[in-house]
């Protein structure tokens, strides 16, 4: 699954740590989701759109395989 996390972040000058602060789970994972080596859960994808005020397809994309 790809993603736009980083992308977004930038948009609001946002570090990884303080997205990890605003949706309630650790730096290391919000570093692996946007590695691409960890899919979030249903809940913690929405709550990372809601942060950033988009849908979820607006950040997160199936790739071929998924």
């Amino acid at each position: 699954m790809k993603n736009s996390i980083k992308v977004e972040r930038a948009k609001l000058d946002l570090t990884q740590q303080e997205l990890a602060e605003k949706v309630g789970v650790s730096r290391q994972t919000i570093n692996s989701i946007e590695a691409g080596k960890y899919v979030p859960s249903t809940v913690l994808a929405l709550k990372i759109c809601k942060v950033f005020q988009v849908n979820l397809e607006s950040i997160f994309e199936l790739e071929e395989g998924d």
